[in-house]
């Protein structure tokens, strides 16, 4: 789970940053079925792409963490959710898009609910490892019914701990 958390934060930061980036360079060229609308508008979706950019960076950002933050991904995921919310109000607002306008939007509302069900996965597998090398070395500390404690006292007076074998190792 937490791999997969992981795969799709940086997926989803490469494609968002090269979205970002074609709408930044290219403004309205790159909606499809968008047509010319004028320089407020283009200005307008320039000014989207470098936001989208920016937010395709923030889930790079959060897919290089260890562990990756749920919050910051419950956060990611519910604004990529609004943005499918928008698409859904201006279709019933307006009428229907373009075909490309209906996959975004379902992609858009699809995805969140993953991303909030993974959120925790990568913070949940850290935390276990964690317990997992507390206990190990907790266990490893204590002497076995093979070996024995000692602790000696060394000429300058600090503590000295060893720990013997009571009989040789394969017996």
């Amino acid at each position: 789970m937490a791999r997969l958390l992981k795969w799709l934060s940086w997926a989803m930061g490469i494609a968002d940053v090269l979205i970002g980036a074609v709408h930044l360079a290219t403004g309205m060229d790159s909606v499809p079925g968008a047509g010319s609308p004028g320089p407020t508008v283009d200005s307008l979706m320039r000014f989207f792409g470098a936001i989208f950019l920016g937010y395709g960076l923030a889930w790079i950002w959060v897919a290089r963490q260890s562990p990756i933050p749920s919050r910051a991904v419950r956060l990611l995921a519910g604004v990529f959710f609004l943005g499918g919310a928008g698409r859904l109000l201006a279709w019933a607002a307006l009428g229907r898009p373009n075909w490309f306008q209906l996959v975004l939007m379902g992609i858009e509302l699809a995805l969140p609910p993953l991303y909030f069900w993974l959120s925790a996965a990568d913070e949940r597998e850290v935390a276990a490892r964690r317990r997992k090398a507390e206990e190990s070395s907790r266990t490893a500390a204590r002497p076995t019914s093979q070996q024995v404690a000692r602790v000696d006292r060394t000429p300058q007076g600090r503590t000295n701990f060893a720990t013997y074998r009571t009989r040789p190792k394969g017996w």
